[in-house]
């Protein structure tokens, strides 16, 4: 009998990890076993992103490695999914012909299918207007999370509720890689949500390129009513036994005044948002296409504050964007001394495929990218020190992701991450009450109340 064994490895966002999990969730019905380690898999799967060159260079360095095993197991199946796959298609086989099959971010989904037809390279990366996200067919709560992914994912699921953007950041390669804009049906992920939360998960994570745009662009109910992401939201928020409610990633134009509110509202709702800015500087936020000003920004970030004061804010930046002055700089830093995020996802700006960043002429230096980065980052580590140091003494529900002989670890709503010094009476996915005694720049320490 063939042996039917996977190794997965994901590069990237959130949304590649849940498409991992849909791609294990697919083949596990065709009889695949996860496996632990790429030396026992029959097939290989890499799935990928492409919003940084980094990961583009790991995915090709990875490749490179895999020559070998494939020449002394010719059986052995390769295949390369995602971002990287749908942006350079058939190149990939070209450079790396040991590769058996390249499918792209709509196909993942018929992934057993195209792996059936044996004998023969395939490169599977058309792009579909008419896409819509497939109803999952099996019930989601039987099935497991991807080989890779932690334990947390018993209790703790991403669930996608749209793909694509139709925002064209001159930066950013996702319209080129995910399609235009498509939402999943409202009833599909209520579904969805429900039937995961009856299996005992007790956090669900929203995901989508843009969040905020969800049901513009395609009826995501039977009457074709207009159905807004905040009211997605509510109505998620009021499912039965769901303990914790998040969602990622929001487009700061798109934020309105109902999704706001839904902070104050909502009590299953973490306090924790994260909304990428990119630059401080109204000239570099017009050059990437964002669509809003630094004003427009600032007064979001202050009703978002004034509907949920605990709120824990995170964003995006981009340094060294073709054109960035000193002056647009210091702009940024005078955003990040105004705003004190609780941290901050930053990267110098590299060129990506197909973008009109691409293509502009002032780019900046290797040199002035990293020393501009290596400012901001400090900056950053130090006020995320302050702003952690303002949780000591607080009393925070935790849910426990990991439980060791000497400790524990888990997350707070605000998503700090909670070490606690002593073993807690209690196992994964449990909720426990926290006192903050210990402060660092990316996590918390604490006891459990009663220790």
């Amino acid at each position: 009998m063939e042996k039917k064994t996977v190794w997965i490895k994901t590069f990237g966002c959130q949304m590649n990890i849940r498409d991992s999990e849909i791609m294990s969730q697919k083949l596990a019905e065709q009889g695949y076993r996860a496996c632990a380690s790429l030396e026992e898999a029959s097939l290989i799967v890499i799935n990928t992103c492409s919003v940084r060159a980094k990961a583009e260079q790991k995915l090709f360095s990875l490749l490179g490695s895999l020559r070998a095993a494939k020449q002394a197991n010719p059986s052995l199946r390769i295949c390369v999914a995602g971002c990287v796959a749908q942006q350079e298609g058939k190149n990939i086989v070209e450079r790396m012909p040991h590769v058996d099959l390249v499918i792209g971010t709509q196909q993942i989904y018929d992934l057993p299918e195209v792996l059936a037809r044996a004998g023969t390279v395939q490169v599977r990366t058309e792009l579909s207007e008419t896409y819509h996200i497939p109803r999952y067919l099996q019930d989601p709560g039987s099935l497991s999370p991807a080989p890779e992914a932690e334990e947390t994912a018993l209790f703790s699921r991403y669930v996608t509720i749209m793909q694509g953007c139709n925002n064209f950041c001159t930066y950013c390669v996702v319209p080129f890689t995910r399609g235009r804009e498509v939402s999943r049906r409202a009833a599909d992920i209520i579904d969805e949500v429900t039937r995961l939360v009856g299996t005992g998960v007790r956090e669900i994570i929203l995901l989508g390129q843009n969040v905020n745009s969800y049901g513009r662009e395609n009826p995501v109910c039977e009457d074709g009513a207009p159905y807004p992401f905040s009211r997605l939201l509510r109505d998620v928020a009021g499912i039965e036994g769901l303990r914790r409610l998040r969602f990622t990633t929001s487009h700061p134009k798109d934020l309105s005044d109902d999704l706001i509110s839904c902070f104050a509202e909502l009590d299953n709702l973490c306090p924790q948002f994260h909304l990428p800015v990119q630059s401080g500087s109204d000239a570099i936020l017009r050059k990437m296409n964002r669509k809003y000003t630094r004003a427009d920004y600032l007064d979001k970030v202050d009703r978002l504050r004034a509907a949920r004061p605990d709120l824990a804010l995170t964003t995006d930046i981009i340094v060294g964007f073709p054109g960035e002055t000193d002056a647009d700089f210091q702009a940024t830093m005078e955003l990040l001394e105004r705003v004190r995020y609780h941290g901050s996802f930053s990267f110098k700006y590299s060129d990506r495929p197909n973008t009109a960043a691409s293509s502009y002429t002032d780019k900046c230096s290797e040199e002035i990218k990293s020393e501009r980065l290596r400012i901001f980052q400090r900056r950053q580590d130090e006020i995320s020190l302050e702003r952690n140091r303002e949780y000591l003494d607080r009393i925070v529900d935790v849910l426990l992701e990991s439980v060791q002989d000497d400790g524990a670890m888990g997350r707070a709503p605000t998503n700090h991450i909670v070490h606690l010094e002593k073993r807690p009476d209690a196992s994964p996915g449990s909720f426990i009450r926290v006192r903050v005694t210990g402060a660092g720049q990316h996590s918390l320490k604490g006891v459990p109340l009663g220790s």
